[in-house]
């Protein structure tokens, strides 16, 4: 078994809880792991495969030029590792931008794939979790672009959650087919014709809307990049301050307190469903090889989780089934 390569550099708690995490992979799944990155500093890495890498990609790097010129990066090194046959995926909670960039262009896009885009699972309670793409890698987008992602999206929510038929909405300010921006109105039409979401098993259920997204009424939602971010960050945020504001309330009084102890218990499953580090990350879809995005605040337990993703995609064959899918399209 390929081991998956970890960003051991990447992240805001880089390296130390990138590496407990990759050890905790090791021990907890039994996924082999290397970390790419500086050895002198992967304090705790005894026993772990290491390939060296002197640069680092800082957090608020341009992306473009940091890959171009950073060629001894951990980022670029991982992206090689896997284009190399030396691993069989990567995971990195850093610079996404670059992460992207190091991947395309050193693993390069699956053939027909005109962007690749970020896959972002997003919670919802008590059943299986949304697939938002694109969440940030194509600001503008073209409607041929966003009918693949609907594909891609369709068959990553196969592979990974076991959805026999997923459900593909194209969010909008509305459900009917005539709101929306020139953009959402042309992509519209193009999904509303039959048979291109066959291959990938998936039926298109109409435009959905920003409350759709935490709801059991689609699977994959499918967007431009720009306005994927701002709905992944407004739902980030907005979870983020009302379990804050919850906690906050219940520590407020003796009689609130009282109510925590009986109330809590029950409550810290369903916070745990939203945490992100609980996700296993977001995935880059539609190159050559599987890329798991971390959040830039990841712990281990993230990593951990980041890194059985990989490996449950590459026991799936990911890559080979978004390959059959966009090959059958062209």
């Amino acid at each position: 078994m390929l081991p998956v390569a970890v960003d051991a550099m990447g992240g805001d708690h880089a390296p130390d809880v990138i590496v407990a995490g990759a050890r905790r992979a090791v021990d907890e799944l039994g996924v082999p792991v290397v970390l790419v990155g500086r050895p002198g500093e992967l304090g705790g890495a005894a026993g772990l495969e290491v390939l060296p890498a002197s640069e680092v990609i800082a957090m608020d790097a341009d992306p473009g030029s940091s890959v171009r010129t950073m060629k001894d990066s951990s980022l670029v090194r991982a992206a090689e590792a896997v284009r190399d046959g030396v691993a069989s995926a990567m995971v990195s909670a850093g610079n996404t931008g670059a992460t992207m960039a190091s991947a395309l262009l050193r693993m390069g896009r699956i053939k027909g794939v005109a962007r690749p885009a970020i896959a972002t699972p997003i919670p919802v309670p008590n059943t299986t979790p949304t697939i938002l793409l694109d969440a940030g890698a194509n600001a503008e987008c073209n409607p041929e672009w966003l009918v693949q992602f609907g594909q891609m999206g369709a068959v990553l929510c196969r592979e990974r959650y076991g959805i026999e038929t997923p459900r593909v909405g194209l969010l909008s300010i509305g459900e009917e087919k005539t709101k929306g921006n020139p953009l959402v109105k042309a992509t519209h039409a193009l999904m509303d014709e039959p048979g291109w979401l066959d291959v990938a098993g998936g039926t298109f259920v109409g435009n959905v809307e920003g409350r759709d997204i935490m709801s059991d009424e689609v699977d994959v939602v499918v967007t431009d990049g720009f306005t994927g971010n701002v709905a992944l960050k407004s739902l980030e945020g907005g979870l983020g301050s009302l379990i804050n504001a919850l906690y906050g309330v219940f520590a407020s009084t003796e009689e609130t307190k009282k109510a925590a102890d009986v109330l809590l218990p029950a409550l810290v499953p369903l916070a745990e469903q939203f945490d992100p580090n609980n996700t296993g990350g977001a995935m880059l879809l539609g190159v050559n090889g599987v890329c798991i995005i971390s959040h830039g605040s990841s712990n281990d337990t993230a990593i951990v989780n980041a890194v059985k993703v990989a490996n449950e995609m590459i026991e799936a064959g990911l890559v080979d089934r978004l390959r059959d899918a966009v090959s059958a399209t062209e």
